[in-house]
């Protein structure tokens, strides 16, 4: 069967002229007529891919190198409220509170031994750029801001009471444990992020129960070497290494458990 032309293309016909708007959806189709730069293109074959990665979770305070030797970092600075426990020495939560402040952050120390904290303050210049200690329960509203983030360190001891200022958008709170006490429990049901240094070996039986940690985690706590802190969130567990440098040892000496 033949098909007669009887459509606006057929022969004989007339092509209507397009439109002053398609012409000009076609020429910015067409780049005016431009040839652009042209590059390789960028790709990778199947072997390649698993060695690509995105750097998630690298924007906070170095807190020491994993099993690897690969830097931990803590993310500190969130628009969330974030709770910290760690059960663990002096010297690692001066260490976290410097580093802090390095970072930008605001912190506010709430302590029952100020002395403990005052080469601190001295050394960032008195207080004034960054570091502040309160006794128990006078820790004033902080203002933490995106522009204006802070740490509130609590190192009130064994049976630490409710703070008057709690974690926060922009605001964290690290409580500071020496042992294991009988608060520890709700404390650690309520933070997001738990570290464990050396403890002994009833207190790591405890703390397996109550942090549902593996019994390889449990065995080790009670030899975990100075400086060394197994961290805890959720399912997800990192033995960190703390090192300090020669500025934080001249300031606090050297890694220790025990003050």
């Amino acid at each position: 069967m033949t098909m007669t032309g009887t459509g606006p293309h057929a022969p004989g016909s007339t092509v209507p002229e397009p439109s002053m708007g398609e012409r000009m959806r076609e020429r910015l189709r067409s780049g005016f007529g431009l040839i652009g730069p042209r590059h390789g293109r960028h790709a990778l074959s199947v072997e390649q891919f698993d060695s690509l990665a995105l750097p998630v979770g690298d924007d906070g305070v170095v807190i020491g190198v994993d099993a690897e030797s690969r830097p931990a970092v803590l993310g500190i600075n969130r628009p969330t409220p974030y709770d910290v426990v760690l059960i663990g020495g002096l010297w690692t939560a001066q260490v976290l509170a410097l580093r802090a402040a390095a970072t930008g952050a605001r912190v506010a120390v709430e302590t029952g031994r100020a002395q403990s904290w005052m080469q601190l303050v001295h050394a960032m210049g008195g207080g004034q750029n960054g570091l502040a200690v309160y006794d128990v329960g006078r820790v004033p509203p902080q203002g933490a801001s995106a522009a204006g983030p802070v740490l509130v360190v609590r190192d009130c001891g064994m049976r630490p009471p409710r703070g008057r200022v709690v974690a926060g958008p922009w605001q964290s709170v690290l409580t500071l444990l020496p042992y294991l006490s009988p608060v520890a429990p709700r404390l650690i049901r309520q933070a997001r992020l738990v570290g464990v240094q050396r403890v002994s070996p009833d207190e790591a039986a405890e703390l397996g129960r109550t942090m549902a940690l593996p019994r390889a985690d449990v065995e080790s706590l009670p030899s975990l070497a100075d400086g060394v802190t197994l961290w805890s969130a959720d399912r997800d567990r990192q033995y960190v290494m703390t090192q300090p440098t020669d500025a934080e040892i001249g300031l606090l000496g050297t890694p220790r458990r025990m003050d």
